[in-house]
């Protein structure tokens, strides 16, 4: 007889139960198996451990590929569409799964190690998934998922999921959660991804995810399915925010004349400096410095003696781009 499955492990998606396990490769002797025999799927309801297979959802032969004992067994796998009515009736129950490996002849060791699956409600995917970039990171807005039933000890959360592209579909890169946001959340189905790097392709994807809270048993989850994927290119286009509290102040008596200008900070992370702009009055701005200012404070020492001059300030980020000028501050040098 074969050894029992000692590594059966079992996950839910929507309603679809995804069991994996190894299957055995020896007798309970030790002895090769040759010829292999069925393997049924056992099915129980709140019944942990099961003691016989109260409910043989399938029975499936298990193909085993010639190998060699370096080499591992490759792994079986089997999905249950759970019943509506086993749903229904247990919303805060389990399934229980197990297998018997039989031989030949129909005669099994016993049942391999038991898992169990939460019974609770799996919500459709949300539709109408839409991305836009934004200064402050990628807005996720999609079609709210409504009728959830309404269940002691269980509440509803939309988990966003995010993948950064890879050149190579072969070798997708890992999917990772960017977020959660509560089913019936005042702001609706929207999240905003501040984490998203400029200059990326993001994959994004939203599923409700069903959290059950038992009195002395850990919290289980159940994903419903995922909804349709949808892309964002993160490309920077917006620039830093207009620099603000500009101040002109003469100085120079004595010695050569100049205009110290200082304004607040801009506080953005990607800022690289500002550029100072100065005019008479009726002439157009010009920029007067060469590089970018990197501290939000400039000395203009090119003034002349009885001269006004106007001046204002942008910011400039990482990329490029540059922000309006600010609001203008005045200076008039007096004549000597």
């Amino acid at each position: 007889m074969p050894r029992p499955v000692s590594d059966l492990t079992a996950t839910r998606k929507g309603n679809v139960v995804t069991l994996s396990w190894t299957p055995a490769r020896q007798t309970t002797d030790r002895e090769n198996i040759k010829t292999p025999g069925p393997t049924v799927i056992c099915l129980g309801v709140n019944e942990f451990p099961m003691i016989t297979c109260p409910q043989q959802v399938s029975s499936t032969s298990t193909q085993l590929a010639r190998w060699k004992k370096s080499e591992p067994v490759p792994k079986a796998y089997y999905n249950d569409a759970l019943r509506e009515e086993l749903l229904e009736k247990y919303p805060t129950g389990f399934a229980i799964y197990a297998l018997r490996d039989q031989n030949s002849h129909g005669r099994d060791a016993g049942l391999s190690n038991q898992v169990r699956v939460s019974l609770a409600p799996a919500l459709p995917a949300p539709g109408d998934l839409k991305a836009k970039v934004t200064g402050d990171g990628v807005l996720l807005e999609w079609s709210a998922v409504k009728d959830a039933p309404q269940i002691s000890g269980i509440q509803y959360i939309y988990r966003v999921f995010r993948r950064m592209e890879s050149g190579d579909r072969n070798k997708p890169q890992p999917e990772v959660i960017v977020g959660e946001v509560p089913l019936n959340a005042e702001s609706g189905p929207t999240y905003l991804d501040h984490s998203a790097e400029w200059e990326q392709r993001y994959e994004y994807r939203v599923a409700v995810v069903t959290i059950v809270s038992r009195p002395g048993e850990p919290t289980v989850e159940v994903q419903g399915n995922e909804s349709a994927t949808v892309q964002a290119i993160v490309h920077d286009i917006f620039p830093p925010a207009v620099p603000g509290e500009l101040q002109a102040v003469f100085s120079g008596v004595g010695q050569q004349p100049f205009i110290d200008l200082t304004w607040a900070p801009d506080l953005e992370g990607d800022l690289a400096g500002y550029n100072v702009y100065r005019h008479e009055a009726g002439g157009a701005p010009a920029k007067i410095n060469t590089e970018l200012v990197k501290a939000p404070a400039y000395r203009d020492r090119e003034v002349q003696p009885g001269h006004t001059y106007f001046y204002s300030v942008s910011a400039v980020d990482v990329r490029g781009n540059e922000s309006g000028k600010s609001e203008e501050a005045s200076e008039t040098v007096p004549q000597t």
